[in-house]
């Protein structure tokens, strides 16, 4: 008997509902309100910025991210890294060392050779560079593959000859 009254309790309440007269809405027009004036406005507002600028960590900081996606072969991200370190500090080495195994892992042989030229110029004494053991391997390797390579395939650019620095 209870079921049978709680169908017929919320059909009686929905009807109820659904029938309920609607208000009326307010014929009044709203008042009328004053001119509102100006508002104050910064005369330097064209300066300020609200947009955020990046503003790179420093070359320490971008070499070492460069070297975590240098060994997770993400190379366009570390080539970004150690141009970013290179054009905040020009003299850092470490930043060329890092482009020279970018450039040398992506096949771009003569930036490559030029990096860590770059490089072994840029360390702070020559014991230093006579100690890049690895550097010198690798710039005498890649000269080497340099002047082996055949000429330049249809489609491709011309590749610019390396000269050696001549002593005197």
């Amino acid at each position: 008997m209870v079921r049978a009254r709680e169908p017929i309790f919320f059909a009686a309440l929905s009807l109820a509902l659904f029938a309920w007269p609607a208000r009326a809405q307010d014929t009044k027009p709203a008042p009328k309100q004053a001119p509102a004036s100006a508002p104050e406005v910064d005369p330097d507002a064209a300066k300020y910025s609200t947009e955020k600028k990046y503003v790179p960590p420093g070359a320490v900081k971008s070499v070492e991210i460069g070297n975590f996606y240098l060994r997770r072969k993400k190379y366009n991200g570390a080539l970004s890294r150690f141009k970013e370190a290179v054009a905040e500090d020009s003299g850092y080495a470490p930043a060329y060392l890092g482009l020279g195994k970018v450039y040398e892992h992506m096949g771009v042989k003569q930036k490559a050779l030029d990096a860590y030229k770059h490089y072994l110029d840029a360390l702070p004494s020559e014991k230093d560079a006579l100690e890049a053991k690895n550097v010198q391997h690798a710039v005498a390797r890649l000269e080497q593959e340099i002047k082996t390579q055949g000429p330049p395939k249809h489609g491709q650019a011309p590749r610019a000859e390396t000269t050696a620095p001549q002593s005197q």
